[in-house]
C-alpha cells in the first residue's frame, strides 16, 4: 500500500479541487456532478493506461534508483500538465491560429468550441500516436533474439522476421499508406505527415538509445551517463506516454467539456498508473509473471490499430480500455499456469532423484 500513498493524497487533493470548482459554478448539484465525473475519468484513465504501466516497468527495472525517481517525478509532471493539459492547448492553438492564453480562455469560457477544435484534428493525432505505438509493438514482436514466446511457435516464427533489416519500419509505412483511405482527400497530406513524424520520432529515439548504448560499451563518459539513467529510454517512455494519454484526453470530452475537471480526473488516473509502475518495478512482478510484458505489448498493438481506425470510425473508450485489460489478464493467467507447470516439473524431478538414490 505504501507505493500508492502519494496517489491517494493526490486523489484527495484533486477531488477537493474538483468539488470546489463544481460548487463555485453550480452549487451543491455542480459539486456532486464534478466529483462523480472526476472519479469516472480517473477510473477510465487507469483502465486505458494499465498496459502503459507494464511497459514502463519493463524499461524502468534496468535503471538505477536515481533515474527511476527522476522519471516517476518529472515524468508525472510532464504526463499530467504537459500531455493532459498543455499538449491539447498547443494543438488547438496551432489549428485555430490563436495564442495559448486565448485557447486557455476559450477552454474555460466556451469548452464546446474548444472540444470541437480538438476533435477536428483527431485524425492527425491518431496517425502520430498510432504509428509510434505500432512500432513499439512490432519491434517487440519481430525480435529474432527474443527467447520467451507467449504464443509458442507462431510467435517464434514471427520473431524470426526480425532478421530482415528495418522490417518494422516497412510494415509501419505500409500501414500508414493504407490508413490514408480512412480519411478524406483534404486530410490525407496532413495525416501522412503526422504519421511520418510518429515513425521518425520512434526511429530517432531508438537511434539515440543505440548510440548511447554503444558509447557505454566503449567505456566513454556518455556511456557512464546512460548507465546511470538511460537518456534514450527516458525520451522513449515520455513519447510512449504521450501516445497513450492523448487518446484518453479525446475520450474524456465524450464525458464532459469542462477542461479543469478533465485535467483533475486524468491526473488522478495518471498518478495511479505511476504508482502501479513503481509497484511492478519494486516487487519484481514482471520477473514473477513472465508473460505480463507480452500481454502489455499485444494490448499496445491493438491500441495502435484502434487509434488508426478511429480516424474514420468511432470506437467506444470502454472497449479500448477493456480490450487492453483483457490482454493483461490473459497474460497473467498464462504466467500463473506456467509457474504451476514449472513447479510440477521440479517436484517430479526431485521425486525421480529420490527414487534413483
Amino acid at each position: 500500500m505504501k507505493h500508492f500513498r502519494v496517489s491517494f493524497i493526490v486523489t484527495a487533493l484533486c477531488m477537493a479541487a474538483a468539488g470546489y470548482w463544481g460548487y463555485s459554478h453550480g452549487g451543491v448539484a455542480g459539486m456532486v456532478t464534478a466529483l462523480g465525473v472526476a472519479a469516472i475519468l480517473g477510473i477510465m484513465e487507469v483502465s486505458l493506461s494499465f498496459d502503459n504501466a507494464v511497459v514502463n516497468a519493463s524499461v524502468l527495472k534496468t535503471w538505477d534508483p536515481f533515474w527511476q525517481k527522476l522519471f516517476l517525478g518529472v515524468g508525472i509532471i510532464i504526463a499530467v500538465f504537459g500531455m493532459r493539459l498543455l499538449f491539447p492547448l498547443v494543438i488547438v492553438a496551432a489549428a485555430a491560429d490563436l495564442g495559448l492564453m486565448e485557447v486557455w480562455n476559450l477552454a474555460l469560457t466556451d469548452p464546446k468550441q474548444y472540444s470541437a477544435h480538438l476533435t477536428a484534428h483527431h485524425a492527425e493525432v491518431a496517425a502520430f500516436g498510432g504509428m509510434f505505438l505500432l512500432l513499439v509493438f512490432l519491434n517487440f514482436l519481430l525480435d529474432d533474439e527474443k527467447e520467451l514466446h507467449w504464443l509458442g511457435n507462431f510467435e517464434k516464427k514471427l520473431g524470426s522476421l526480425g532478421k530482415v533489416s528495418s522490417i518494422s519500419v516497412m510494415i509501419a509505412l505500409g500501414t500508414l499508406m493504407a490508413s490514408l483511405n480512412l480519411v478524406t482527400e483534404a486530410q490525407k497530406m496532413i495525416v501522412l505527415i503526422a504519421g511520418l513524424w510518429g515513425i521518425l520520432i520512434y526511429v530517432g529515439v531508438d537511434a539515440i538509445s543505440s548510440f548511447l548504448e554503444k558509447e557505454e560499451e566503449s567505456g566513454s563518459n556518455v556511456g557512464d551517463m546512460v548507465k546511470k539513467g538511460g537518456i534514450g529510454a527516458f525520451l522513449y517512455l515520455e513519447v510512449l506516454d504521450a501516445s497513450f494519454s492523448f487518446d484518453g484526453v479525446i475520450g474524456a470530452f465524450a464525458i464532459t467539456n469542462d477542461v479543469v475537471i478533465i485535467m483533475l480526473g486524468l491526473a488522478i488516473g495518471a498518478m495511479f498508473v505511476r504508482s502501479m509502475t513503481v509497484y511492478l518495478v519494486r516487487k519484481g512482478t514482471l520477473d514473477e509473471y513472465i508473460y505480463l510484458e507480452h500481454g502489455a505489448h499485444y494490448a499496445i498493438g491493438i491500441l495502435a490499430v484502434i487509434m488508426l481506425a478511429s480516424m474514420k470510425f468511432h470506437v467506444p473508450e470502454l472497449f479500448t480500455g477493456l480490450i487492453g485489460v483483457a490482454f493483461i489478464f490473459a497474460a497473467l493467467w498464462s504466467s500463473l499456469k506456467h509457474r504451476k507447470e514449472q513447479a510440477a516439473l521440479e517436484v517430479n524431478g526431485s521425486t525421480s532423484l529420490v527414487k534413483e538414490a
